[in-house]
């Protein structure tokens, strides 16, 4: 199926030809390097036969030191067939990178292929089409416009690939002179050749090992051929990610001052952070990408829309949530949560090891059954109700007397909302919630726990304006507590989207949130990314503040597994002009401190900082703020309200209680065969029950949430009510 493709074309910018290239046509030949330099021109009376061959020397050096690039369509696979695809050739690296489209060029290539070694020959398969083929095993299948674009683009590619595979052969031959140094900067292809030959030698490997029987004295199943395998992945990503850095490094020290700074620019949108290496992950629901220790999603120039402003069309015909459930109906929590540290015993290491033998680097795990006994003894829907383990925090948010105050507040509890939620380091996984799945809880604050008094820009505290019955304004609250409502649904299954909703009328504040767990296989570790976002509103102060969430980490996933969070989120707060950037700090390769948080709230107006903040979130937090004041908080001192919920007896049927009970109580007792057969049950009947809507065209309707744009919004938040 032939497409409109635009043409190849070397340099930042499609260059325009002479009049002498064009041959009187208006129309660009492939392969032309655009106008003549001031000092090119034809053989004529009193011109130089040596100055002109210099020239065209210079001509021929500085069209291998451009890019070409292009769109051309790519072969993807059966399902979606070929694709159009911003093709790069980089004749300095030696690499053909391909992106989504022209745009996403500042960002990491969807794919490479090292040209060194590499083959590139015309197919009959389809017109106009031509395979590129590395030395590694890898290839592309590619097509242009027409039979001219495919034969440029040959020859353009031919040319390279022999370019650097002769450069690679003097780097061997000169290898140990001064020589060797020069010729492999002006090759750069030692490297990239010696990575694709160890590329092909781990392929070959794992081909071997998978080859052997599945019993015997030497097994595809034996333990330390597994083992083999696995570290040969995960050595082969990080030196790959070392010379992707190397070579970038490389480029940016031989780049003109000019590139230099534009370079400088694109850096700050894919540097890895700490050391660690950037991953990506395919188009979020918010049309972000995600990099480990980098940005998070949603961090956009633009705030989201004001969720109050948003239609109110929906919802009324659902049933309502939080308003079903009455406080005489829950109880306070008697579990304890604790979980142990997953030490992996020489069975389960049998288990993991073949699991980790099947996966493939960058490989979504989102449809990976694991095994039964890496599951934490909650669903995530609770994880995400325990992050509010302290509401009074939460509830002094709004009690600031300035909009200062009211998002230092919201990053103090933001900062000490993930050491409950994430159960310090412990690496286990929350229950996978089913479609329709739904969690329920509250919390009860005494009114003296929220704090009364405010900080001022001089450094003094002073107790809030109180109406005329010594009572703070707004505060209208029965009883001596505040009631804080949560709710949680499982609203998406592919991709698994979830949403929750919070909410305190006494003190006229909410949040609403959704988040896409993605899981990454990275070698010896497991990234997930939360990819979403919340906005928390205070009614009473007209304002609304968008926060994301950060990537967490499971390492060592070979011995003692443990968690770390990873990455750069936001919060921000238009209307009152004010930010935070908090920062996870990923540990570096060798070296430096675990669990590290760095955060900065400023006034967008004046760039002014008037916060800062410093520590582990799963330990000790030190604040500085503008007026030189400063405040420990220790998260491990930190009281815990327990959450009230109704008995499992009492719960619904699709609540995750009792959902899961039969679950927890195995896992419980160390019965990790119970466990799976229950878990197992689960799965097969959330399996029979999507293939029936389908078999019926009946789609999935959410009860508590709508989908609005790119979010999903509770039926009957507060905002709406007042």
């Amino acid at each position: 199926m032939d497409k409109a493709l635009c043409s190849p074309h070397l340099g930042s910018n499609k260059p325009n030809s002479s009049p002498s290239d064009r041959g009187g046509s208006s129309s660009r030949k492939p392969g032309r390097t655009g106008s003549h330099s001031p000092g090119s021109g034809s053989l004529g009376s009193g011109g130089s036969r040596g100055a002109v061959l210099g020239n065209s020397m210079n001509l021929q050096q500085q069209a291998r030191r451009r890019q070409l690039e292009g769109v051309l369509s790519k072969y993807t696979n059966l399902i979606q067939g070929w694709q159009n695809r911003y093709f790069v050739l980089d004749p300095e690296l030696g690499q053909l990178h391909y992106f989504v489209n022209e745009q996403g060029k500042s960002q990491k290539p969807r794919g490479s292929l090292p040209l060194i070694g590499a083959s590139v020959t015309p197919s009959d398969e389809a017109p106009h089409m031509f395979i590129v083929n590395s030395v590694n095993g890898e290839l592309y299948k590619l097509r242009a416009s027409d039979a001219k674009e495919q034969q440029f683009w040959i020859s353009q590619l031919q040319a390279c690939a022999r370019r650097h595979s002769d450069s690679s052969a003097k780097v061997r031959k000169l290898k140990g002179s001064d020589e060797h140094l020069s010729v492999e900067r002006a090759g750069g292809g030692q490297e990239v050749l010696v990575m694709s030959q160890a590329e092909g030698q781990q392929k070959n490997l794992v081909q071997s090992i998978d080859s052997l029987p599945t019993r015997g004295p030497l097994s595809c199943l034996d333990q330390d051929l597994l083992l083999l395998k696995a570290t040969s992945a995960a050595t082969l990503s990080c030196l790959g990610e070392c010379l992707n850095i190397l070579q970038q490094t490389q480029s940016h020290n031989q780049a003109p001052p000019q590139s230099q700074a534009s370079e400088h620019n694109h850096s700050a949108h894919r540097a890895p952070s700490d050391g660690v290496p950037v991953w990506t992950v395919p188009k979020s629901p918010s049309g972000e990408l995600l990099k480990n220790g980098g940005l998070t999603p949603l961090q956009s120039a633009e705030p989201s829309p004001a969720l109050r402003k948003r239609s109110s069309s929906h919802g009324a015909e659902h049933p309502t949530g939080l308003e079903d459930i009455s406080p005489s109906d829950e109880m306070t929590d008697t579990e304890d949560n604790e979980e142990e540290d997953l030490g992996v015993l020489d069975d389960q290491r049998s288990i993991i090891l073949h699991l980790l033998s099947q996966l493939k680097l960058g490989m979504d795990l989102t449809r990976v059954v694991l095994p039964t006994f890496i599951l934490e003894k909650r669903s995530l829907l609770e994880m995400y109700a325990n992050f509010m383990a302290h509401p009074d925090m939460f509830l002094s948010i709004t009690a600031g007397a300035t909009a200062e105050d009211r998002i230092v507040r919201f990053v103090e509890y933001y900062l000490t909302a993930f050491h409950e939620g994430r159960k310090g380091a412990v690496a286990k996984k929350p229950y996978n919630p089913v479609l329709g799945e739904t969690f329920h809880c509250s919390w009860e604050v005494p009114r003296e726990r929220v704090k009364p008094l405010v900080r001022s820009n001089q450094g003094s505290s002073r107790e809030p304006s109180r109406g005329p019955n010594n009572t703070q304004q707004g505060d209208d609250s029965p009883g001596g507590c505040y009631r804080v409502r949560f709710v949680a649904e499982q609203v998406s299954h592919h991709p698994p989207v979830s949403g929750f909703y919070c909410e305190c009328r006494e003190r006229s504040m909410c949040v609403n949130a959704h988040v896409w767990t993605k899981s990454k296989f990275m070698g010896m570790s497991i990234g997930v990314s939360m990819v979403g976002e919340g906005v928390l509103c205070l009614l009473e102060h007209d304002e609304e503040y968008v926060f994301t969430l950060p990537c967490a980490y499971a390492r060592s996933i070979l011995t003692v597994p443990w968690v770390e969070l990873g990455g750069k989120v936001s919060i921000n707060c238009v209307k009152s002009g004010y930010s935070a950037t908090v920062t996870f700090h990923t540990k570096p390769f060798y070296g430096g401190k675990v669990h590290r948080v760095t955060a900065e709230v400023k006034h967008n107006q004046t760039n002014t900082i008037v916060c800062k903040a410093q520590g582990e979130w799963n330990g000790t937090l030190e604040f500085t703020y503008s007026s030189g004041e400063t405040k420990v908080i220790d998260t491990a001192k930190l009281p815990i309200t327990r959450k009230k919920l109704r008995p499992v007896d009492r719960q619904g049927r699709t609540e995750s209680r009792r959902l899961w009970q039969h679950v927890t109580k195995s896992l419980k007792e160390g019965n990790m065969d119970e466990a799976t057969e229950h878990k197992h049950r689960l799965e097969e009947r959330q399996r029979g029950e999507e293939k029936q809507r389908a078999a019926d065209n009946k789609p999935w309707t959410p009860k508590y949430f709508t989908k609005e744009g790119e979010g999903w919004i509770y039926n009957k938040p507060l905002w709406k009510s007042t």
